[in-house]
């Protein structure tokens, strides 16, 4: 790579942490998208690789035409196309790479500003109904130390509907016990308090003991570890959750941690809490994220039907 092309990503990468409150994962997602780039850049026009000034709209449709067309080479993705939601991200990437050039006075437009993002389609994810959480919740083996984690980590995401980062970071401290609230910190480090029931709580505090610590504990422990010791990794939650998930959905395909999530949003709509509510507990920063989250059963639709219809 250019060595003057690879300083300015890595000066708005510093940028968009620093400044802007990206997550380290968008971050690496963000520098992938541009080598990406910069790689088309070499082989559609190499004077463009070495003068980003001369990249033009024209450029960003071809390089987005090409990702379109391009095969997914990651293991078990069969070489499948490019999914619009990858091609959406990685206009947002130019977006802003492009917006940080013209801050800093290096461009003078941003050649990406006029390109509409493709249409995303929107899955409903799996969620658990409410008469299967007391059998979830039953299937880890509470005479183990491991399941008595699986059952904490279980009844916290259902609490709450945190994110699976968002509880792998979780410390001790982040708790008030007595008041019954988490210090979350959400996508671009943004704070959120929420609650959590007594049922978290009393399956957080078995947990705890098995490892001869409380709530009074060092508050910078993380709350959840795995071998030897050390905070629990993503991989491990997630193998560990999908595995009861798989089991009351009936096997579905994709089940993981984010059904839980997906779960506690449906069930909070379903009982009438208020969408604008649930959007803040989620900490989604636009209602239209919320609404993915948000899926009326055929029964609750008839009742309502039935109860405000002249002529039901």
């Amino acid at each position: 790579m250019h060595k003057y092309f690879k300083q300015i990503i890595e000066d708005f990468l510093s940028y968009i942490q620093n400044e802007k409150n990206f997550s380290s994962h968008t971050a690496m997602a963000y520098k992938r998208d541009l080598i990406r780039f910069y790689d088309f850049l070499v082989s559609y026009d190499a004077s463009l690789a070495s003068d980003i000034k001369k990249v033009d709209l024209q450029t960003i449709r071809h390089f987005l035409a090409f990702e379109f067309d391009r095969k997914d080479q990651r293991p078990g993705r069969g070489k499948k196309p490019i999914t619009p939601r990858t091609i959406a991200r990685e206009l947002a990437c130019l977006k802003s790479f492009f917006n940080f050039l013209v801050q800093i006075n290096f461009v003078y437009e941003n050649p990406a500003s006029f390109v509409s993002s493709p249409k995303i389609p929107k899955h409903v994810p799996n969620f658990v109904s409410i008469n299967k959480i007391d059998e979830l919740m039953n299937l880890p083996d509470t005479t183990t130390k491991i399941g008595r984690r699986d059952k904490a980590i279980l009844e916290l995401f259902y609490a709450t509907g945190i994110r699976l980062s968002e509880l792998i970071s979780l410390n001790i401290g982040s708790f008030e016990e007595n008041t019954k609230l988490i210090k979350i910190y959400g996508k671009g480090d943004k704070e959120r308090i929420i609650p959590f029931g007594g049922k978290a709580k009393n399956a957080i505090e078995m947990y705890l003991n098995d490892r001869r610590l409380s709530w009074e504990s060092n508050r910078s422990l993380p709350l959840f570890i795995g071998q030897p010791g050390k905070r629990i990794s993503g991989r491990t939650v997630r193998r560990r959750i999908s595995k009861y998930l798989q089991i009351v959905l009936g096997g579905k395909k994709g089940a993981s941690p984010h059904t839980l999530r997906h779960t506690f949003g449906t069930h909070l709509l379903d009982l009438d809490a208020d969408i604008r509510s649930i959007q803040e507990l989620l900490g989604h920063s636009s209602i239209s994220s919320t609404q993915i989250y948000t899926r009326v059963s055929t029964e609750k639709l008839k009742k309502v039907y039935r109860l405000k219809h002249p002529h039901a």
